[in-house]
């Protein structure tokens, strides 16, 4: 792993850019260094973050709205307040049932995120 330069120690989200990932969803580095990333990730409804995996492990929080998360072939609807955990390497995805945010950690730093 790469050297990571950490982020400031605090961060306002009024001052932070949005970053457009796929139609419909757009994310927000909230804070990291080498070992942990904070990420806000907004949906518009239907928007889709596609099966994927990675070597990082993740928690996520509902921080609002409704989706349908998908770990491992095992699909749950989650809504504000619910959480989930995908360990790594492990394929999961999202589809946004009404608009809303995740709040997700990754362990270690996703390094793609900051390249």
């Amino acid at each position: 792993m790469k050297n990571i330069k950490s982020s400031k120690e605090f961060l306002k989200t009024s001052s932070t850019e949005w970053e457009e990932v796929e139609p419909g969803i757009k994310r927000k580095i909230l804070g990291y260094d080498n070992q942990l990333m904070l990420v806000q990730v907004h949906f518009e409804k239907g928007g889709i973050g596609a099966e994927h995996q990675h070597h990082h492990s993740q928690s996520t929080l509902v921080g609002s709205g409704v989706f349908e998360i998908t770990i491992d072939g095992v699909t749950e609807r989650l809504e504000k307040g619910d959480s989930f955990y995908v360990p790594p390497n492990t394929l999961h995805g999202a589809v946004c049932l009404e608009e809303g945010e995740l709040i997700d950690a990754f362990s270690p730093v996703r390094d793609d995120f900051i390249d």
